[in-house]
């Protein structure tokens, strides 16, 4: 070695600087959390790549050592802390100490009646969604669940088929739709069994996917003409008079069936969801239409005039939607 690197390494490369005291190793052995150990190793890390002022002769900003590999072989082999998940009940699919077991029926519900639920695909991510609830509620082959935006015969034949089928009902409010009660006073006791199709979103995600599948325009138009409000105050509603997709199902199911205890069944579970939610720190959610008529929508209004017209609307319009 010649003068200048020797004169280099004697002076300006501190000992301490690339290796550990004696008194840091100890620590080091010491430390029994991964908080102290990460702490550690990145005391050795800054100290192992620290910058050398006048650099080397070969141009190196850092000082080569094996101290570097060191530290990041003892950080590959810290213990990595695995997020253990809650234990969910096998049945109503909710974490154990939240389980709604006790407010579903023991058995399925006896109901003649079919339901297919056209879920929007941004629903089938939720973690407080309805319709699961209102499957386990019903016999396997009562009530089938298609997930999706846009549904073509090639794809979906079956509920294509379903769609064609004149027994076959779709519970969607418009001007052309007939009051569902009205409907099944016409009809004679368990003469008809009845295909029903809900389509399960927000209330612009079912109005998109009704008009942008025709299929969904063959069935007969329905809606539910009773002032009823909605019990899942856990999610904010269009208006006071909008249900979520258990609730539409648990009044069709009622009407069609004739039986209003069914109505009682479905809802408890919902109820149920409500409370647990509410005591663990949810809010309840009032509609658009009650924040808008009581002055607490705090929210910039719409300045595009369709979307005024929409709050208009909801105002004004009192035909109960599916959510």
């Amino acid at each position: 070695m010649d003068a200048a690197n020797e004169d280099f390494s004697r002076q300006d490369v501190d000992p301490e600087m690339t290796m550990l005291t004696a008194e840091e190793e100890e620590v080091t052995e010491q430390s029994a959390d991964g908080g102290d150990e990460v702490e550690n190793l990145r005391r050795r890390f800054s100290s192992t790549v620290a910058p050398v002022e006048n650099g080397a002769e070969n141009g190196d900003k850092y000082p080569a050592g094996d101290g570097l590999v060191d530290a990041f072989g003892d950080l590959a082999a810290l213990p990595v802390e695995v997020e253990e998940r809650r234990p969910t009940c096998l049945r109503c699919r909710r974490p154990q100490k939240v389980c709604l077991c006790p407010f579903l029926p023991s058995r399925p519900l006896e109901v003649s009646t079919c339901l297919y639920v056209v879920q929007h695909p941004a629903e089938e991510s939720r973690v407080l969604r309805t319709v699961p609830l209102l499957a386990t509620c019903l016999p396997q082959g009562k009530c089938n669940i298609i997930v999706g935006r846009r549904f073509s015969e090639e794809k979906h034949p079956e509920l294509a088929a379903v769609c064609q089928d004149s027994r076959t009902l779709i519970l969607y409010p418009g001007p052309k739709s007939q009051n569902l009660e009205e409907l099944v006073r016409c009809q004679d006791v368990g003469s008809i069994n009845h295909n029903v199709i809900i389509i399960d979103g927000t209330w612009s995600q079912a109005k998109n996917m009704f008009l942008k599948n025709s299929m969904f325009h063959f069935p007969k138009q329905v809606q539910l003409n009773r002032t009823l409000s909605s019990q899942y105050v856990i999610r904010t509603q269009p208006s006071n008079i909008c249900l979520s997709t258990l609730e539409c199902a648990a009044v069709a199911l009622s009407v069609l069936e004739r039986n209003d205890e069914i109505h009682e069944v479905l809802l408890r579970p919902l109820k149920a969801l409500c409370s647990f939610q509410l005591q663990h720190g949810a809010q309840i959610h009032h509609s658009k239409e009650h924040l808008l008529k009581t002055g607490m929508y705090d929210k910039p209004m719409p300045k595009n005039k369709r979307k005024i017209k929409r709050m208009e609307k909801l105002l004004a319009d009192h035909s109960i939607c599916p959510r």
